[in-house]
């Protein structure tokens, strides 16, 4: 299948081409951020940019294996760029290079190159080192594919666009959205296996290697807590006394190390909670959710008493995709799901299963229609005929929401 452009993506780094700023591509593992790279040479090519002013290096293939250091780095890129014009260097797992930062500043410093990187790690851009590019860099993080490009993908694949988006919605409901399990007609087995070994590779590599972890069997006990609790509220203290209720001395630092390599390395994400009466980011008590729905069935298998959580967790990607700083709001007792900012937009959003009882719906509603201002407010579930709206609070089916131009 010929690559598809995923322009949300090109359209945040393009602006930036020639700019003396470096371009840091971060996500999970087989999220597409080489493909975006690809999609960028492409871009270069179109406009005129030879072949010998491209110099890419993908540090996962063995070709370059004799790239180990910052200095060998410099002087490999430094070697290739032979005359005085504009060269665009596109650097691969950046991370899998050590001090790699010394590099990128000593090639930013040359004024030849203008530098695109990718990285698995979160922590790529927090470290010691990156002190050496701090201020000169823009970060694109990248997630698995949103709704609407899972429809592009079937549409490219089928050749036609799937006529009822909000059936297509349970199939990627199901299969969740890595890019690769997107380009062929695979088994269900066959995905499952694809995500398991994509989950096994972030696990070993950008989480036990990185950060040295022994325990890895305490280490994937935390995953399979976190996992089990998508949409929860709980704290590190929370797993370290499961730990301990099943009769395993954890010790809190430990947890609190685990969780932020999960989430260093994309597997997890926490969202903070959000006081709206006090205006006020809290430290503890938050929410954890996952790189990709897909990573929790490849682990656990499907469960349809984790929906509400998998739903959720679907609206806070869509969320973050564009762009929003998304948090868990409190308000006198009451939980909002999400509470999204960007710049002087926010927008409040309830997420649940189905609208099941007159009960229910006053429960979702209700905590909505306590917030008093004038920013959108939505109650989102997979109902796709009840579509009433109560005092401005709009109710809509999740596939409608998650392909809404705007909120």
């Amino acid at each position: 299948m010929s690559i598809i452009p995923r322009n949300q993506y090109m359209q945040q780094i393009l602006p930036y081409r020639d700019q003396p700023f470096i371009k840091v591509i971060t996500g999970i593992r087989r999220c597409g951020k080489s493909v975006i790279l690809s999609l960028l040479e492409t871009e270069l090519r179109k406009s005129g940019v030879s072949d010998s002013h491209i110099i890419r290096i993908n540090f996962e293939n063995l070709d370059y294996s004799e790239i180990t250091s910052a200095k060998e780095l410099d002087r490999y890129v430094k070697d290739r760029m032979t005359d005085a014009t504009r060269y665009y260097v596109l650097l691969d797992e950046i991370q899998e290079v050590a001090g790699w930062e010394k590099a990128v500043n000593s090639l930013l410093a040359d004024g030849r190159a203008d530098i695109y990187l990718t990285g698995s790690n979160s922590r790529l851009l927090s470290s010691e080192l990156a002190t050496y590019i701090a201020g000169r860099y823009v970060e694109i993080p990248v997630q698995t594919l949103s709704f609407s490009e899972f429809l592009e993908f079937a549409e490219c694949r089928t050749g036609e666009r799937p006529a009822d988006v909000h059936a297509a919605f349970l199939s990627y409901l199901r299969v969740g959205g890595f890019p690769v399990i997107h380009t062929a007609e695979y088994t269900p087995e066959s995905m499952e296996k694809i995500v398991y070994d994509i989950y096994s590779s972030a696990i070993l590599r950008d989480t036990v290697q990185r950060y040295n972890i022994r325990n890895i069997d305490l280490l994937e006990r935390v995953v399979g807590y976190v996992f089990e609790n998508v949409g929860n509220i709980f704290s590190a203290k929370n797993v370290a006394d499961y730990f301990k209720s099943q009769h395993r001395k954890v010790d809190l630092n430990t947890v609190y190390n685990y969780l932020n390599a999960l989430e260093s390395a994309f597997i997890i994400r926490r969202i903070p909670r959000y006081d709206l009466r006090g205006r006020e980011v809290l430290a503890t008590m938050e929410k954890y959710y996952v790189g990709d729905v897909s990573l929790i069935y490849a682990l656990m298998g499907y469960k349809d008493r984790m929906i509400a959580g998998i739903l959720e967790n679907l609206v806070m990607q869509e969320l973050s995709r564009r762009g929003y700083r998304v948090f868990v709001g409190k308000q006198d007792g009451r939980e909002v799901d999400f509470v999204a900012e960007r710049q002087d937009e926010r927008v409040y959003v309830q997420v649940c299963f189905r609208m099941e009882s007159e009960e229910t719906a006053r429960r979702e509603f209700a905590p909505l229609l306590e917030i008093r201002d004038h920013y959108p407010k939505f109650v989102v579930s997979m109902d796709e005929v009840w579509r009433e709206n109560v005092d401005g609070v709009r109710h809509v089916p999740i596939a409608d929401f998650l392909l809404m131009d705007g909120y």
